[in-house]
């Protein structure tokens, strides 16, 4: 299979000769087609210019000496190449200029006949139909120069520019001291060829080559090299793809590193209620009917634990894949945030005028959030938390306080990390440490965040600010 750029470039070439051969065929059919109205043009003018030189000549009875004396005179005064025959075809006079050039190869006679019988014999420059222009390719061995040839060819020249209307510079530049033939024309159509495909080359080779490397970039990505990145330098269509490519690869990265430090700690946390449900079933048999229903409660609370903790644990894992549970509405935070107060047994602070608050969001996610905040409160600050809502500059604000112990600065970001926990917080304070990481993993779901600060007095402010709808 052919490489990219061979095929490119290729293409170029080929449109390259295309445009080659079609203008070389649109030069020769325009400068045949100028030649061809140049001439009959020329001819018209000396048919027309007989004619007039035939009304100031001497009448056909005239002695021929006169006759001659007078062709000869009008052919000095208007610089023309002419001559004069009887109503026999014989050569009555002609002008010195039709004399030098009668015989030579780039000429040619046009012959006006007179009403009294006789004939006017002009002479015009030959252009012969070899060449694109009108100096044809009429040199060489076998054509003799004569005296008057090169004042010929550069009238000829310059009626050729003056009838395309082109400066005499430009034939000049491109062929000095002539008018282009068809082998001119062709060695610069060949040269501009070679220069344009030569030219092209690295160009497209370059274009390729940052293909190819791209390329080698996604094999290696996918070959478990989640590191990998590509070079997107550049404003290209090409430098746009490997950005891409670059951000999907830092995306699939970080939610695969995500997945495996969930799935790790998951199951590090999933031992401590199994390990519980096994001994409390070992311990069933042999326990006493006091301890047996104690055992009993334990297997409950542990089986619980689990189902929560794996509800939670997926729950995470469909926020990280950025997966839609269900398309967003409106939510009206202020029943929503009733609501969960009263089911927690908190006190509840709505600031004014919020009955027309709204959300765009997931009510169950939402919900979810705010249980979660709840719940935190609850288990670290006691009877003591507390909830507010405002609308604050286009945002709706939520405020859970607690009096609980605080969380030390240097670790109000880690704690809404997955499975992390403050230093003395085990197991006995109940949760797995999934409700805070999910609690940030909703709000930038909905554009929001979350933060923690300090209560003055004691005890932790968290803060879930949410984009207000209209």
């Amino acid at each position: 299979m052919k490489s990219l750029y061979v095929r490119i470039y290729l293409t170029l070439v080929v449109l390259l000769l295309a445009f080659a051969f079609g203008a070389t065929w649109l030069f020769q059919r325009q400068m045949e087609h100028e030649r061809g109205t140049a001439d009959a043009a020329a001819t018209e003018r000396l048919v027309a210019m007989g004619m007039l030189i035939h009304h100031a000549l001497p009448p056909a009875s005239a002695p021929r000496e006169v006759q001659a004396a007078a062709v000869a005179d009008w052919g000095q005064r208007l610089r023309m190449a002419i001559a004069l025959q009887d109503d026999k075809g014989n050569r009555i006079g002609a002008s010195e200029l039709f004399e030098r050039r009668e015989d030579g190869p780039l000429s040619r006679h046009v012959q006006v006949n007179l009403d009294d019988g006789r004939s006017l014999v002009l002479m015009r420059a030959f252009r012969p139909q070899a060449g694109f222009g009108p100096g044809g390719g009429a040199s060489g061995p076998g054509f003799a120069q004569g005296p008057g040839q090169a004042a010929s060819r550069a009238l000829r020249r310059e009626n050729f520019n003056n009838a395309n209307n082109m400066p005499p510079q430009m034939w000049g530049w491109l062929w000095p001291g002539a008018v282009p033939s068809g082998e001119g024309l062709a060695i610069v159509l060949v040269l501009l060829f070679f220069g344009v495909a030569l030219g092209a080359y690295p160009v497209v080779r370059r274009l390729t080559r940052r293909l190819e490397a791209l390329k080698t970039g996604v094999e290696a990505f996918g070959a478990g090299d989640l590191s990998r990145r590509v070079d997107d330098s550049g404003r290209d269509e090409v430098a746009a793809l490997a950005r891409t490519f670059n951000n999907t690869a830092q995306r699939t990265e970080s939610l695969l590193r995500s997945n495996k430090n969930l799935l790790a700690n998951a199951s590090h946390e999933l031992r401590s209620p199994l390990a519980r449900l096994k001994m409390a079933f070992a311990m069933l048999d042999d326990a006493a009917p006091a301890g047996r229903a104690r055992l009993v409660t334990e297997i409950h609370t542990n089986i619980a634990e689990l189902d929560a903790l794996v509800e939670e644990v997926l729950l995470a894992s469909r926020l990280e894949a950025g997966s839609q549970t269900a398309p967003p509405e409106k939510v009206d935070l202020l029943g929503l945030a009733a609501e969960e107060a009263a089911r927690s047994g908190v006190e509840f602070d709505p600031a004014e005028g919020l009955s027309k608050l709204r959300v765009m969001g997931d009510e169950r996610l939402l919900r979810r959030a705010l249980r979660n905040l709840l719940e935190n409160a609850r288990r670290y600050g006691g009877d003591k938390a507390s909830l507010e809502l405002a609308h604050e500059g286009g945002r709706a604000v939520i405020r859970v306080l607690d009096r609980g112990p605080g969380v030390p600065e240097p670790m109000r970001e880690r704690i809404f990390e997955a499975f992390f926990r403050l230093p003395g917080h085990a197991e006995q304070a109940g949760g797995v440490g999934l409700g805070l990481s999910l609690v940030k993993q909703i709000a930038a779901a909905h554009g929001g965040t979350v933060r923690c600060e300090s209560r003055e007095g004691g005890g932790s402010v968290f803060v879930l600010s949410l984009p207000a709808s209209n």
